[in-house]
């Protein structure tokens, strides 16, 4: 089974050279993963054994739609009240171990790439009833209501069973695995995995109006963001403010991919 990048916890050899590629800008920030370190973990009220690295949160003037964690739940660690703003909408997508999803009635054994999409207001737990560590993403926004649309249902899906869709004249070397449907106007956040193969590149830098929080699932490339050319590879986050320049062009032998959110399908509030 495959695993993904987390944030490694522990702490450096304090004769380690502090220098890293963390930086934070007016346009992007990047948390390395040899920042994710115990030291700058949170707890969370209702959630029990887990402690969280927040990765993202709003800022004003900079991204402002969502917030982004990565949880770590020891085992029998979890929570019975996971979510405290009835208007947040997430997604959970495991990096490593198992986790045991319920909503409402129904339950989810959650392994390494699976994938659940939670509405607003959603009855919901999660909790590791295994013997190891389990680490999950979790990305939380706002839900904003569309006119003459109605809220999305929730569902849980798997990164195997979503197949690429290639980008326009990449032969497959650049691809999107989309877990909604991008013309269904009902969601206003989208979460997907985009895929690199190497070599793989977005060939324009990259312009727009969405937020982004990147964090690399596996793989190295070397990431454009703003003005800056960056060397990224597993568990390194990046964080986009809306109409940051960015481009890609992947390296290593392997893959190279990564979780992507960004807001979507709503009218700018002036």
């Amino acid at each position: 089974m495959s695993t993904y990048a987390f944030p490694p916890g522990g702490m450096p050899d304090m004769g380690d050279n502090p220098e890293s590629t963390a930086i934070f800008t007016e346009a992007y920030a990047v948390l390395p993963a040899s920042t994710q370190r115990d030291i700058v973990t949170s707890f969370l009220p209702d959630w029990t054994g887990t402690r969280v690295w927040v990765l993202a949160r709003p800022l004003s003037g900079f991204a402002e739609t969502f917030a982004q964690y990565a949880l770590e739940l020891a085992p029998e660690g979890g929570s019975n009240a996971p979510e405290p703003d009835r208007d947040a909408q997430a997604v959970l997508f495991v990096a490593y171990g198992a986790a045991r999803l319920t909503m409402g009635p129904a339950t989810f054994d959650l392994e390494a790439g699976s994938y659940a999409y939670l509405p607003p207001g959603s009855a919901w737990t999660l909790w590791n009833r295994s013997e190891d560590t389990c680490g999950v993403h979790w990305i939380r926004k706002r839900y904003v209501q569309g006119s003459g649309y109605t809220m999305p249902e929730a569902f849980v899906t798997h990164d195997r069973d979503v197949a690429p869709s290639p980008m326009p004249n990449s032969n497959g070397d650049w691809a999107t695995q989309r877990f909604v449907d991008p013309f269904d106007l009902n969601h206003d956040m989208h979460v997907n995995i985009v895929n690199f193969r190497p070599g793989g590149r977005i060939p324009f830098a990259e312009t727009h109006v969405m937020e982004h929080g990147l964090y690399v699932l596996e793989g190295t490339a070397e990431y454009l963001l703003n003005k800056d050319w960056v060397s990224v590879g597993p568990g390194d986050f990046m964080w986009l403010r809306a109409f940051c320049p960015q481009a890609c062009i992947a390296t290593g032998e392997g893959p190279f991919r990564y979780l992507l959110y960004k807001d979507v399908n709503r009218h700018v509030p002036l």
